[in-house]
């Protein structure tokens, strides 16, 4: 009842499994089958660009995550893990998802999106095959769909008991175990389980705990440095498959997981070139930064994750039907050192007195430093920055039903969707007193009281109404058509407690000087509610509703059986949305109007739009023995949402704000041949042009280049697999990956006045060109038992994996990347 068909990789001779009905005729070996249309389809017949990773590639890579998977593909860039777990912007073409904003990278797993985008960088189970789509997929593959899609298969049931087991072990204490097991129960009902474990201390260490003074000041606080990224998870992935006749599946699966982590992985630099002089670190190139991490606050991240879903499929004579319903619940928190510490809020309270003296001197990033009237660094080992909390909760419910169809040379779908969603977000500035911080939205408990706060509740409905038709005109010519229609809702109700007042943050523009020993600031706990700057009192509901048509119009034409010229355009959508309540306020009245910043923020941002044209050419030579691709492409964004960080007097801001016009042009290219029976080698590679034609928020900023996109991607690679004896093979595979330079916010190389009277320049703050090397190889024997050595960043490449301009803060907050790991891996099948 189990069936599945084994068809080699293009270029790479792996191994993808597929339902039995997918194989079609004209299928040889060497062919690769997608759905990126959402039906079975051979790769080098569908109009698109589309990178695939299947099972036995996974298996020589490595690859267990997008953070992972993405590095592999041109054109796609990723940050990853930073601030905690759930933090995850996917990069494909120049368009960005946006930290805080709805991704615009679409995961299907099994036929159900995602809704979360913390669902983008989880394990996801037994991978099978991997798709990464470029361009806008909303047509096919609907909501956050804008820049591409994620389209992952793992393991089915099989006709007979089976499973694997893998564990390894690496530098840094970082050691991991997955398991499977799969078969049938009966002859209708198979099973699939499977989980993992990882524990890492991580490649980063706390500078201050352990250290003599550390204990003295924090006698409570921990000794152990390896705090920074440091992790914990592990995930348990149940599937049952039933099939009650030849033409019907259901699918039922569950998922539950949880992380506990270190977080928060930023130091921050000075962008002043005026100050140079006295120290050239206040104009540091963030390329030759070096990360020192001394928070006095162990950085802490927790997500549980729990998912559920259950998928039909049938036979209805006159079409198939498949159908899902999908619930999940996804919790993400974390806490850390604050970034106050420069703006003197709490110089006045106690243990910001005390600690300040106790680690005068201490030796913190340059030019930062403690005492005698120095800057204080964000997350510094004093308590004077105060602590930050942030959570962020999501439930959600999501059903999807499609009709597909087929008549003579016209294949068709229709269908609906439905998504609900209820996502609780905060983000705390509580006073730090040397103990530790309460995980609570807002708390009064004298140990880590609530001094700032922004904190909403969010609900979305979206509806949804697509269909599709794909005509081939003749053997040679086919037409296709998709049409998506959303209605998103959305409406937020602030939080925030209108009674409550601060002990130490003020506002003296308003008239609320910053708390001293004997009087308190007595100020409000989010500027929103501020008479001065909103009369009312009280930070209203709002709602919005955002609609969008996603048309996608391809055309392919078969140059012969194993050559397609191609071309395609589509409208990219990703809704609107709402910042929190007060953010508006707060940078009018304190960058605009103090050192008229030039800075357009609004509390609801709009949403992004784009057109997308693309055009190419795909080859592939009997047996898969070499490929090759070529395409390029044009997109033009209206109001791209881009994430924006502050940092003043009023403690941390984020918000997602717009750049009106975006253009995007590039070209990709993709080869690979195999050399003999046992070598194959690879490259690919992507260049991008971008300009920011617009910018209301920022006027200034028009002709920049879109933030995080890299001027270019190359990959590199190659792979041995050769028998030494009649049962074993040796495996070898390099990869190599070039990011090309890479700016991360609209502002790069202008003057911009900050909150210090002075003026910054940010032309210091772009990534330059890294290159990073991994590598995997070993012996298998009997198809069984397997012994891998690994290493990725071989060379242990040293770049900022993130650079997060703050303009009016004069500075940068910059995260570091991951280090060389190396280690063994050991698996066996049965």
């Amino acid at each position: 009842m189990f069936r599945s068909i084994l068809l080699a990789s293009v270029g790479f001779s792996c191994v993808a499994t597929m339902p039995a009905q997918a194989q079609e005729a004209s299928l040889q070996p060497g062919d690769i089958v997608v759905t990126a249309r959402r039906q079975n389809e051979r790769l080098l017949d569908v109009p698109a660009s589309i990178s695939v990773l299947a099972e036995q590639q996974i298996e020589r890579t490595g690859v267990r995550v997008a953070a992972d998977f993405v590095q592999l593909t041109p054109g796609v860039t990723i940050v990853a893990g930073n601030l905690e777990a759930a933090d995850t912007q996917i990069n494909i073409r120049g368009l960005n998802g946006a930290r805080d904003a709805e991704s615009n990278v679409a995961l299907v797993v099994d036929g159900v999106l995602k809704t979360n985008t913390s669902s983008l960088n989880q394990d996801q189970g037994a991978l099978q095959q991997i798709e990464v789509l470029k361009g806008p997929q909303g047509a096919y593959y609907g909501r956050n769909a804008a820049a591409g899609a994620i389209v992952i298969t793992t393991k089915k049931p099989g006709d007979r008991l089976e499973g694997s087991i893998r564990a390894s072990a690496a530098n840094d204490q970082t050691y991991s175990v997955a398991a499977l097991l799969s078969g049938p129960v009966t002859d209708t009902l198979g099973f699939v389980i499977n989980g993992d474990f990882g524990r890492s201390d991580g490649f980063y260490r706390n500078a201050l705990f352990g250290t003599a003074v550390g204990k003295a000041v924090y006698p409570s606080n921990t000794t152990d440095r390896a705090t920074m990224d440091n992790y914990r998870r592990w995930n348990i992935n149940g599937r049952l498959l039933w099939q009650p006749g030849s033409d019907t599946d259901v699918d039922l699966k569950l998922r539950y997981g949880k992380v506990k982590s270190g977080g928060v992985l930023f130091n921050a630099a000075f962008q002043i070139p005026a100050l140079s002089a006295l120290n050239p670190d206040f104009d540091i190139d963030v390329n030759k930064h070096k990360f020192i991490f001394t928070p006095n606050i162990r950085p802490r991240n927790r997500q549980e994750t729990f998912e559920s879903s259950i998928r039909l499929s049938t036979d209805l004579g006159f079409a198939r039907l498949n159908a899902y319903a999908a619930y999940n619940d996804i919790h993400n928190s974390f806490y850390g050192d604050g970034t106050s510490g420069t703006f003197a809020f709490f110089n006045n309270e106690s243990t910001c007195q005390t600690s300040s003296t106790a680690l005068a001197g201490f030796p913190v990033q340059s030019p930062f430093g403690i005492g005698g009237g120095a800057f204080l660094p964000p997350y510094s080992p004093t308590t004077c920055d105060g602590s930050q909390f942030q959570r962020r909760n999501q439930k959600d419910f999501s059903a999807e039903i499609r009709l597909v169809g087929e008549a003579d040379r016209l294949k068709w779908q229709l269908g609906g969707y439905y998504l609900h969603i209820d996502r609780d977000v905060c983000l705390n500035l509580g006073l730090d007193t040397g103990v530790g911080v309460v995980e609570k939205c807002y708390t009064t408990d004298a140990r880590n009281p609530t001094e700032a706060l922004a904190w909403d509740a969010f609900k979305t409905d979206v509806y949804a109404a697509f269909g599709s038709l794909d005509y081939k005109a003749s053997d040679a010519l086919s037409l296709a058509l998709a049409l998506r229609y959303d209605i998103e809702s959305r409406d937020v109700t602030n939080r925030v407690p209108t009674a409550a007042r601060t002990r130490w943050v003020g506002n003296v523009l308003t008239g609320f000087p910053n708390g001293t020993a004997t009087t308190s600031a007595n100020y409000y706990l989010n500027p929103g509610l501020d008479p001065a700057y909103n009369p009312s009192g009280v930070i209203a509901p709002r709602q919005a509703t955002f609609k969008q048509l996603e048309p996608k119009v391809s055309l392919s034409y078969k140059l012969s059986q194993r050559a397609t010229a191609y071309a395609n355009w589509g409208v990219g959508f990703k809704s609107g949305g709402f910042n929190n309540g007060g953010s508006q306020v707060v940078v009018e009245q304190f960058f605009n109007r103090v050192f008229n910043a030039g800075v357009n923020i609004n509390d609801t941002y709009r949403k992004e739009r784009s057109s997308s044209f693309e055009a190419g050419f795909k080859w592939g030579a009997p047996g898969g023995r070499a490929t090759f691709e070529l395409a390029g492409y044009w997109t033009d964004v209206r109001d791209m949402q881009f994430f924006e960080f502050f940092v003043g007097p009023f403690g941390l801001l984020r918000v997602v704000s717009n750049i009106d016009k975006v253009r995007v042009k590039g070209i990709e290219a993709a080869a690979s041949a195999k050399l003999g029976s046992y070598v194959t080698l690879f490259a690919s590679g992507n260049v991008i042009d971008s300009k920011i034609r617009k910018n209301g928020a920022r006027p200034y900023t028009v002709g920049n280049k879109s933030p995080y996109t890299a001027d270019y991607t190359l990959n590199v690679g190659g792979q041995v697999d050769a028998p030494v004896t009649s049962s074993a093979t040796a495996t070898l595979r390099v990869d190599y990956r070039l990011t090309g330079p890479t700016w991360f916010h609209t502002v790069q190389t202008e003057d911009v006045p900050n909150v210090f009277g002075l003026t910054g320049n940010f032309t210091n703050s772009r990534r330059d060109a890294y290159g990073v090397v991994n590598i995997r190889g070993g012996v298998t024997f009997s198809e069984r038992l397997s012994i891998t050595g690994f290493a990725t960043n071989l060379f242990n490449k040293k770049y900022p994996s993130e650079v997060i301009p703050a303009p009016e803060f004069g500075g940068d907050f910059l995260s570091a990347a991951p280090l060389r790991r190396y280690g063994l891996e050991v698996g066996y099948k049965f």
